[in-house]
């Protein structure tokens, strides 16, 4: 059975393993997105501390993860949003293990961003993905997420990351 829910701190280590198996599949793809630095597994603890983390099991595995914040990132701060900068739900470190990905779950993941977007009144989701990242850009856009401009993270890469967004409730 599968279910999607908060993340605990006893789920720290899956979530990490999970990670860092995705790391290292993007890397053999040529895909320089995450690396050893970035996202950390201090990020990750702090988000199951700031309750923004959620994992999917399955059968009790943890075998994917999101990030739902409603802070604005300094990074964002330039970025021409289509919304209005109040109740913006910010999508972070959506990550499927290798073994169990093309299988629905980072689907179901964003079905449940979504659904939960829309029962807490936010007026849209926003995210980042990497430009170099072909499949992710692709699943964003067949969610009907609207690309807009580019962000950089010159710690993470040279390339760029193409923001999103969706709007969920017309203001």
């Amino acid at each position: 059975m599968s279910k999607i829910e908060l993340a605990e701190i006893t789920d720290l280590e899956s979530v990490v393993k999970i990670i860092n198996a995705c790391a290292t599949d993007l890397i053999r793809k040529n895909i320089f997105q995450w690396s050893e630095k970035y996202p950390s597994r201090d990020v990750f603890k702090n988000d199951i501390e700031s309750n923004v983390l959620y994992v999917f099991k399955d059968n009790s595995k943890i075998i994917g993860c999101v990030a739902l914040c409603s802070n604005k990132d300094i990074e964002y701060k330039n970025v021409k949003w289509l919304t209005e900068d109040n109740k913006n739900l910010y999508i972070h470190r959506l990550a499927v293990d290798p073994k169990f990905q093309k299988k629905g779950v980072g689907k179901s993941l964003m079905d449940f961003a979504e659904e939960y977007a829309k029962e807490n009144d936010f007026n849209s989701i926003r995210l980042d993905t990497f430009s170099q990242n072909k499949r992710n850009n692709k699943f964003y856009k067949s969610r009907h997420y609207v690309q807009l401009c580019d962000v950089f993270f010159p710690m993470q890469s040279q390339f760029p990351f193409h923001c999103y967004e969706k709007i969920i409730l017309k203001p």
